[in-house]
This record gives structure tokens, sequence and C-alpha cells, in this order.
């Protein structure tokens, strides 16, 4: 990946279970926020899509795709801090999931 450090188009998104920082679409019950989520296939907990790190059996917290709205990589151990939301313009190129 050339540019860890930029926020990319939800469809870019890698599928195969590895961990990736998102960006969370702001609700009536808070601001966007930045969450370390992973794509995992239908089990026995869930359905096949999108879930935080936190999530665990019993406890698992799924997005909807709507919800997300961009990704990155995870940083490298060392390079500075958890990034901020995006909060700029939903743009086509960057803004994987509309309705």
């Amino acid at each position: 990946m050339d540019e860890p450090d930029r926020w990319r188009n939800m469809a870019s998104a890698p599928r195969d279970g590895s961990r990736i920082l998102v960006t969370v679409r702001p609700t009536e019950q808070g601001p966007a926020e930045v969450d370390m989520a992973y794509w995992s296939r239908a089990d026995q907990h869930g359905e096949e899509g999108w879930r935080s790190s936190d999530s665990q059996p019993g406890r698992v917290v799924e997005y909807a795709e709507p919800e997300l709205k961009c990704w990155m990589p995870l940083p490298t151990a060392g390079r500075g801090s958890m990034p901020s939301p995006w909060e700029g313009e939903d743009v086509s190129l960057l803004d994987g999931s509309g309705i």
C-alpha cells in the first residue's frame, strides 16, 4: 500500500479477516469515531459482515455497510497516534456505501 495514512473507499477494504481502521458515521447517539474492525464470514455468532475488533462470542458488534464511511490500514508501530475520523464531505471516491 503506497499511502498507509490515507482514508480510502470502503469498497476497497480487505475482506480477508485482516484488521483495519474504519470511520464510523456520526449518529444521533454520538459523533463520528474511529474503530478497529475486520470482515468476518458468517458463523454461529453472526452473519457475514464488518465486525468490531472488540467483538467476542456472544457479544458481537457488527456494522452495517452504511455505518462505515471509509477505511485505512493499521498504522505501523511507532508512527504516531490514532487518526481522527474523516469529517470531510461525502465524496463518491471515498464513500463506499450509499443508500
